[in-house]
């Protein structure tokens, strides 16, 4: 049974719209046509998981699966998850409204160390016992709140009441170990064609009646999936198979990067990545020893040039973003990215598009890309050097040359870039202090290098992250003590102190250490992470968050018995104080030894050596085989796809401003899209008229944006249906045909009323706002009758001045007299809804001066006159009036 989401969503919670699921491109399936009915669980709030593209890609695959139905879910805001504790509702899916407990399988995105805190609590507001064995055993069925105790009990022979839980991303590819108590199974590497092989192993075992437990055998057998209770582990913390019929390791899956799945959601609120993203290579091959994702991710596979081409094009038009973005671990190791990007901006010339990057190499940063970035809206510059010496560099692996920085770092700032952003870190194997103000020098040489007359000078925002060793890298074996990265910091706060155009963020010291603890260990930290969200950790990558998880998660290790090892975090392994000889360490079993990524284990070993004098390993992808193990019949080979010519730039977008037309539209704001902002509705008409290739005007200046102009904001949560909005275009076009291509890109909760030509002389609708009509339903505290209601509103008419303090955006405070912004004011008749309610309509002023009489200034002015409380219970707009007559006829609903 659907969650009345709608109840919920009072005035009191922010950003309402996130939990409406009615997106652009939200899949609504008939829910009964289902056999197999997935949730996709993002683990973060609604403006962070909605924009990230392997949940998107996901979520569009397992949709276009015949029988299957995939809905969607996010970790609710603190205001809505205590909302929902407070009134015992359980966590719901966006799209269907539908408690997670109606699911078939949950799947949840794992790709941060200390995420599995929100992943608790998800699982918690869902009323989902947290571990696989609770939710097995007979009696664990509404089992809920922090700190619940394992049920215990015989196993279920029939199907659990609760759906299957997995996890997927890159920390469950790394190392499920330590997550391995609360789910069912993980997806190993890539989804797009392991999760409907999922599917349909579930959709036959339904069919076939299994219990929870042959059905997750059967799963287990599926390369990529691995099933922890089939698995024991060892006091070393290894882990081995506790039958014969599961594989003695699993499989990392790899697929194909599929860019025509990445077109799909466009949400109504800003997201953190506000922007169409499309997948150009995934793979990573240049093997810098530090890096997790370049090793778990290879081969390296170019997707081909026209199909990205194809994708961007189709994808702009289809969701109306003005920017787009190509991702990759190292963007210019796509050596079509010239030919591509140009082609995209001249095809799209004339429609205001940028783009952006989020990584690329400063060795590979040159004209030819510097042509492509940005657009009418420059993008920022970000290059990742990781070193301040060569000689660390080369520790690394980094094959980046003192030059080849400059000379990318110059590129940019010749180009017009005054701000750059660099990433450095350190903690690194065999650094020294020289190494660590190494980054100091190279900032400061760069910052000389790139000096000119009559320019501003080059800005650098620095972020130095704390190097915190990853499962199936080189430098696995390594750490350093907590100690020695608060003194290396501190010394390069001193050493930055006073430069001038450059800004440091540091990484937190604790959050690494704990990263640290929790990204090498065992299954013996369920119980730690347990503990931690029962004290409260949660959100804890979000800066403001640090002091609560810390304070949380220490607690949680001293309360624990592995106190020691998390000393071990702190005081470091090797090179940092540690006692234990590498090449001891080296040959013990590590937990996540059954994860079969491809790499050998002893290329691994052999690269730690080189490393540690200084031996560099070239990009295979581009030069000689480096023989780490992954080129074969289970994982394919680095497919680089060769880079088609450069096509001829045709010359920057030039925004249209001549206007020939105006157009004012009469629109209404109904239903949920209530809950949609000023701001998110003036997003939304953007969108709609790009997507609908209406010829619309820009205005002028560096930042062009469209001619698009809504009188009044109207206040969140109230509804609508006298909106008004202005277009001008730079073409004419009949009011029908424009009213019909606008109507078919918009919600059915926008309905568009009336369409008029206005001249282009005249002032814009919102300078010729006079007046407002409201209708607004009231409660009131005392015994209201219909004549008691009408007696209220003579004390108000009867009154000359009803004050009211208001602040200014300045801050300046002042009284105001809400009395003379009323115009009229009257008791509607027949109108009970809700015990002792008023409705009443009402004509305020509206003018573009400031001068506005809201709803809540008439509630106001009741308890100033009447001395008794009321409550505004819902408004809605009946018109704006303008000043001219034709204008003065509101639609009405």
């Amino acid at each position: 049974m659907a969650v009345a989401v709608e109840e919920l969503l009072t005035p009191d919670i922010l950003k309402p719209a996130r939990y409406l699921g009615n997106e652009l491109g939200a899949v609504h399936k008939p829910w009964n046509e289902a056999t197999v009915r997935w949730v996709l669980t993002y683990p973060e709030v609604y403006e962070v998981g909605a924009s990230n593209l392997g949940h998107i890609i996901l979520y569009n695959i397992l949709n276009t699966q015949p029988r299957q139905l995939c809905d969607r879910a996010y970790l609710p805001a603190p205001d809505l998850g205590a909302k929902l504790r407070s009134t015992f509702t359980p966590l719901f899916a966006v799209e269907s409204r539908r408690p997670l407990t109606d699911f078939d399988i949950l799947g949840f995105s794992l790709s941060y160390e200390l995420g599995a805190t929100n992943i608790l609590e998800m699982l918690d507001l869902a009323g989902i016992p947290l571990t696989w064995r609770e939710r097995q055993c007979r009696g664990a069925e509404g089992q809920r709140g922090r700190g619940a105790e394992e049920a215990g009990g015989e196993l279920l022979s029939s199907q659990s009441p609760y759906p299957l839980i997995f996890a997927g991303g890159q920390t469950a590819t790394s190392n499920p170990e330590p997550y391995a108590d609360f789910f069912d199974f993980f997806a190993l590497g890539d989804g797009e064609e392991l999760l409907p092989e999922i599917g349909l192993v579930l959709e036959e075992g339904k069919a076939a009646g299994l219990s929870r437990e042959a059905l997750l055998l059967d799963l287990a057998q599926i390369p990529g999936v691995y099933v922890p209770q089939f698995y024991d582990m060892a006091p070393d913390g290894s882990i081995h198979p506790n039958r014969r019929d599961v594989p003695d390791r699993i499989l990392r899956r790899v697929a194909t990067p599929m860019p025509a799945y990445s077109i799909g959601l466009v949400p109504y609120i800003e997201t953190v990545h506000d922007r169409l993203t499309i997948e150009i290579r995934r793979g990573c091959t240049r093997g810098c020893r530090f890096c997790q994702p370049g090793m778990l991710t290879r081969p390296a596979r170019d997707v081909e040039p026209e199909q990205v081409v194809k994708a961007i094009e189709q994808g702009m038009r289809a969701t109306g973003y003005n920017e787009f973005s190509l991702l990759s671990l190292s963007c210019s190791d796509y050596l079509a990215l010239p030919a591509v990007g140009m082609e995209i901006r001249n095809r799209l010339k004339d429609e205001n598009i940028s783009l952006s990057l989020p990584s690329q190499r400063v060795d590979r940063f040159d004209e030819n890309i510097a042509n492509i970035l940005g657009g009418n809206r420059q993008s920022g510059l970000t290059f990742a050097p990781e070193a301040g010496t060569q000689r660390m560099r080369d520790i690394i692996n980094k094959g980046l040359t003192n030059e080849e920085l400059l000379r990318g770092v110059k590129t940019g700032f010749d180009r017009g870039w005054d701000k750059i952003k660099l990433y450095f870190m350190i903690g690194l194997p065999e650094e020294t202090d020289v190494d660590v103000l190494g980054i100091v020098e190279t900032v400061r040489w760069l910052q000389q290098q790139c000096r000119e007359r009559g320019r501003k000078a080059l800005n650098f925002t620095l972020t130095i992250s704390n190097f915190t060793p990853k499962p199936h890298t080189p430098f696995q074996w390594h750490s350093v003590s907590t100690a020695e990265f608060e003194r290396k910091q501190s010394l390069l706060r001193s050493e930055f102190r006073g430069m001038r155009g450059v800004k440091v963020n540091f990484t937190d010291v604790r959050i690494s250490a704990m990263e640290d603890f929790i990204g090498r260990g065992d299954r013996r930290l369920a119980s730690v992470l347990r503990r931690a969200w029962e004290l409260g950790a949660g959100m804890d990558a979000w800066f403001d968050s640090a002091d609560r998880a810390f304070a949380a998660w220490g607690q949680a290790i001293a309360q624990s018995d592995l106190t020691w090892k998390y000393r071990q975090a702190e005081v470091g392994e090797i090179g940092g104080g540690g006692e234990s000889p590498i090449a001891d360490r080296l040959d013990k079993p590590l937990p996540w030894d059954r994860i079969d990524t491809g790499i050998d284990k002893n290329w691994l070993k052999a690269d730690l050596q080189r490393a540690l004098e200084a031996a560099t390993v070239p990009d295979c992808s581009f030069e000689g085989c480096s023989h780490c193990g992954v080129c074969g019949v289970d994982f394919g080979h680095n497919v680089v796809v060769e880079p088609p010519p450069i096509p001829e730039f045709v010359g920057h977008f030039v925004p249209k401003q001549e206007r020939v037309q105006r157009l004012r539209v009469w629109f209404g704001k109904l239903g949920n899209m209530a809950l949609v902002s000023h701001l998110d509705l003036a997003r939304l008409f953007d969108r709609a008229v790009r997507r609908a290739s209406l010829p619309i005007a820009f205005t002028n200046g560096f930042h062009a944006s469209p001619r698009i102009s809504i009188a009044n904001a109207l206040p969140l949560g109230a509804t609508s249906s006298g909106e008004i909005v202005d277009f001008e275009l730079t073409e004419y076009m009949d009011v029908a045909t424009f009213q019909a291509r606008l109507v078919t890109q918009i919600p059915g909760n926008i309905p568009i009323y009336r369409v008029e030509e206005v001249e282009l002389k005249t002032p814009s609708s919102a300078q010729l706002l006079e007046k407002v009509e409201y209708l607004i339903t009231v409660a009131a505290a005392a015994d209201a009758s219909s004549d008691r209601w009408k007696k209220w509103i003579e004390a108000i008419l009867a009154s000359d001045a009803i004050l009211w303090e208001q602040t200014s955006k300045s801050g300046k405070k002042q009284m105001v007299n809400l009395r003379s912004s009323l115009f009229e004011l009257e008791f509607q008749e027949g109108n009970s809804p809700i015990d002792r309610p008023g409705v009443l309509r009402y004509v305020g002023s509206c003018r573009n001066d400031g001068s506005l009489l809201r709803p809540d200034g008439v509630i106001y002015m009741l308890e100033q006159v009447n001395a008794c409380e009321f409550q505004l219970l819902h408004s809605h707009r009946l018109s704006l009036i303008l000043q001219v007559q034709t204008c003065s006829n509101p639609i009405v609903v």
